[in-house]
């Protein structure tokens, strides 16, 4: 008899995100740490006959058919595993959508931890990390969670030590978003002079760009450093283009944010803190600054899991 399964998947942020170079397959050459965060949407699945899979979702503007990456996860798995069955995805969407922090990758990761757990597959998490990197950059990262370095496209993940004594303020407009496709062909169009061209330049690059300082500090859980070496190669691009993604960030500066930063491809903007009352704090300066309600902020903390079971 199978279980029905509740699994929190946590969103992501982005500390790092350095563009170094090309790779054959038309992605792009990263260097990224990323964190989770303690904002999360609820994922449950319930064993279905047959090989049906049905999803659903509470936020109105998430498509439940075969587009979704939770979806694709599922199918995923009847492929590589025939005959084990059906499932109904239900998705109680907290994470904002098109924000640049992973919601649809933290849900897709879901569904790969809870079909192992419901057909009792036993798969290690490298297996699932090959899974998840079939289907898309951040779901191995989701799968896992908490804080890493993350390599190639995003898929050579490293675990770092945790952060999560740090808490952050998220702002996004919720009209707003970012093409992801479109912010790094125009980064590529604008900055790829400064590309690494070969093996030996792009391992240099890895080695002695924008992360060291921030591994540095991150390997003694320094909470007062780390928010001080935040980068992202995307702003170059997103930040001209929409003034008002620049707007939060130079408020969040205004108001004593610890480091300030667009996460990935945006538009979310985060400014971090190292107490919940602090984080707080500024929260409300931003929405007494910015009283506009297209504008959604939320406080979250960092937390050291990805996919967690709940039930």
């Amino acid at each position: 008899m199978m279980h029905a399964y509740t699994l929190k998947a946590p969103a992501k942020i982005n500390l790092l995100l350095e563009i170094i170079g090309d790779r054959p397959d038309g992605f792009h050459e990263l260097v990224m740490v990323m964190q989770s965060v303690n904002l999360a949407d609820i994922v449950e699945l319930q064993p279905l006959s047959g090989d049906r899979i049905e999803l659903f979702c509470n936020h109105p503007q998430v498509p439940c058919d075969q587009s979704n990456l939770a979806h694709r996860a599922a199918r995923l798995m009847q492929e590589q595993f025939p005959g084990k069955g059906g499932v109904a995805i239900t998705i109680d969407k907290k994470i904002p959508i098109g924000a640049g922090l992973a919601g649809g990758s933290a849900d897709a990761a879901a569904v790969l931890v809870g079909l192992d757990l419901m057909w009792g597959l036993g798969l290690t998490q490298a297996e699932l990390h090959t899974y998840a990197a079939k289907l898309g950059s951040d779901i191995p990262f989701c799968v896992s969670g908490g804080t890493a370095l993350a390599l190639g496209r995003g898929e050579e993940l490293t675990p770092l030590p945790d952060l999560d004594q740090l808490y952050a303020v998220l702002a996004k407009y919720r009209s707003l978003s970012v093409a992801t496709p479109w912010a790094y062909k125009t980064y590529r169009q604008q900055f790829s002079e400064s590309y690494a061209r070969d093996p030996e330049a792009l391992e240099k690059r890895r080695r002695e760009g924008h992360s060291v300082e921030l591994l540095a500090a991150i390997s003694h859980r320094d909470s007062q450093k780390v928010p001080q070496y935040l980068y992202n190669d995307l702003e170059k691009v997103v930040l001209p283009e929409h003034p008002q993604v620049q707007e939060i960030r130079d408020l969040f500066q205004s108001f004593g944010a610890l480091g300030t930063m667009m996460s990935g491809s945006g538009p979310t903007v985060f400014g971090l803190a190292d107490s919940r009352s602090k984080a707080e704090l500024m929260a409300t300066q931003l929405q007494t600054a910015l009283p506009d309600p297209d504008l959604e902020i939320l406080v979250t903390k960092f937390c050291s899991s990805g996919i967690q079971l709940l039930s």
